[in-house]
């Protein structure tokens, strides 16, 4: 359903996700269209969506696609819809949530933000220093993933709820044309039966 019929090379998949081709907003529209027109109910479609959204929030990064789909199965959302929902962490984000999920749980455990860390952050700091880094982004990042599942899931819902009912609309204005049509065509049909009759 998602996938290309000539897939992308791996640098022009790495090109894609760092700046999309079609632009960022025709990329944007078109992750909408797709969560409005998966099936389920909008309930399912949204959970799902905001699980992923959540889960972005957290900093556990290789396994955000296992935790959305962990946390939609719970919530009983639409799977598809959560890998989806993981596209609201990406490249452009990451540095304002780990930032934000950073300073926020070092504030909530008693800190000032970047007093533990040093002049020059690099990786090499933190996979030495791991709990220093990750365990305030754990605690930033778990209250900031609940605020965010509900902020992506009211929209999401509301926005698929106008979409199916649309659709529905759309859907029973075609039926009811092409009844019509076809009771033209057969009122035409017994009219010039008629008239060949009369002949």
């Amino acid at each position: 359903m998602f996938r290309r019929r000539n897939p992308l090379p791996i640098i022009h998949r790495a090109r894609e996700l760092l700046w999309p081709r079609t632009g960022w907003r025709r990329a944007s529209t078109y992750i909408a269209h797709r969560v409005r027109r998966l099936p389920g109910t909008p309930y399912r479609i949204a959970a799902g969506f905001a699980s992923g959204a959540a889960v972005s929030f957290t900093p556990f990064i290789g396994l955000h696609f296992v935790g959305a789909a962990a946390l939609a199965f719970v919530l009983r959302g639409n799977l598809m819809a959560s890998a989806i929902g993981t596209a609201i962490g990406n490249p452009w984000t990451f540095p304002f949530i780990w930032l934000w999920i950073y300073s926020f749980g070092q504030w909530l455990l008693g800190g000032n933000g970047s007093a533990d860390l040093p002049e020059h952050l690099s990786l090499q700091y933190i996979f030495e220093h791991p709990l220093r880094i990750l365990w305030p982004m754990c605690v930033g990042g778990i209250p900031t993933a609940v605020v965010a599942w509900f902020v992506f899931f009211w929209p999401a819902r509301s926005a698929v709820a106008r979409y199916q009912k649309a659709r529905r609309r759309r859907i029973r204005r075609r039926i009811r044309a092409a009844k019509a049509k076809t009771a033209r065509k057969a009122t035409l049909a017994s009219s010039s039966k008629g008239v060949s009759e009369v002949i």
